[in-house]
């Protein structure tokens, strides 16, 4: 009796190992789009701020390359402050003077 369920453990585990090398490997795709914008908030606590908010800053061009591929991108087009125009109607009230406070963006392409 235990040698049987042995064997069948066995072919159930010999199984299992098949079928996983069958199956396709497969890797993270993006969207669809070729770019995609994202909008992070200047006070996110992780102080991407202080990268994303220079745009000739080499520390800039590596969280935003690095952000792109998390979302399943190759690499940032472009990344900075955010113009108003990409978050109106977000906001409540235009309260957001200066450029701080504004939120960044990340241009994702592949």
């Amino acid at each position: 009796m235990r040698r049987a369920i042995a064997l069948i453990g066995l072919f159930g585990i010999i199984g299992a190992g098949l079928s996983l090398s069958v199956l396709p490997t497969s890797k993270t795709v993006a969207a669809p789009s070729d770019q995609r914008i994202f909008l992070i908030p200047a006070s996110d606590g992780y102080g991407v701020a202080d990268c994303l908010s220079t745009k000739t800053s080499e520390c800039g061009k590596i969280v935003a390359d690095a952000w792109c591929e998390a979302q399943g991108f190759a690499k940032a087009v472009s990344f900075g402050v955010a113009a108003r125009e990409d978050f109106t109607g977000s906001v409540s009230k235009p309260s957001l003077t200066s450029e701080a406070e504004q939120p960044l963006s990340i241009t994702c392409g592949e």
